[in-house]
């Protein structure tokens, strides 16, 4: 059975696999469809995966698993849903890809004077090629929009929640579901694969 620390939920159990990332959009979010992290990792376990770590309540989700980005993601979906009785979608990214996404942002003034405030958004499947064209119309008060190794970064500059940029449009102008974290939580994950995992 995992274990509670301060920071994670874990497992010690060890394997082969390579390492991966998976977001949860939407939970825990204004009391609504609650997924406790210490039972998200126990899913995680008893689905095989191993080194099994979770980070704060938003939904990220840290392990190794010899399986491919979308079985993952789809495993848990399921197994998300029979434990819980209702569907979130989960994006899964290797770790190799996650180490990329906490290098400096294409904002690094942003990055340094608001990291809370530029969020990471890593879609369900590729972002459309005209993604910032579609945006750009919806940026406003100074944000920017960037695209890097095939992830969003948004600047919201004054904070998503006032922002033209709803999750609505940004899925829209993506092609399909995007879940955003900021790069505080970037780069803890990354911290935490490194940790964990190695």
């Amino acid at each position: 059975m995992p274990r509670t620390t301060n920071a994670a939920t874990t497992s010690t159990r060890a394997t082969s696999g390579g390492a991966f990332v998976a977001l949860l959009r939407g939970i825990n979010v204004g009391g609504n469809k609650k997924v406790p992290m210490k039972e998200l990792a126990t899913i995680a376990t008893r689905l095989g995966y191993a080194d099994v770590a979770t980070y704060i309540a938003s939904g990220n989700l840290v392990f190794r698993a010899e399986a491919e980005g979308a079985v993952i993601e789809r495993s848990l979906e399921v197994a998300i849903a029979k434990a819980f009785g209702f569907e979130v979608e989960v994006i899964v990214r290797d770790g190799t890809t996650w180490a990329a996404y906490a290098k400096p942002s294409p904002f690094p003034d942003a990055e340094r004077e608001r990291p809370n405030l530029v969020l990471l958004g890593v879609s369900k499947k590729p972002l459309a090629a005209d993604v910032l064209a579609k945006l750009t119309p919806y940026a406003t008060a100074d944000e920017r929009i960037a695209v890097r190794d095939g992830a969003l970064y948004v600047d919201f500059v004054n904070g998503s929640a006032r922002s033209k940029m709803t999750p609505a449009v940004i899925d829209r102008a993506a092609g399909s579901t995007v879940t955003t974290r900021n790069l505080r939580t970037v780069t803890a994950i990354a911290e935490l694969l490194v940790a964990r995992i190695g």
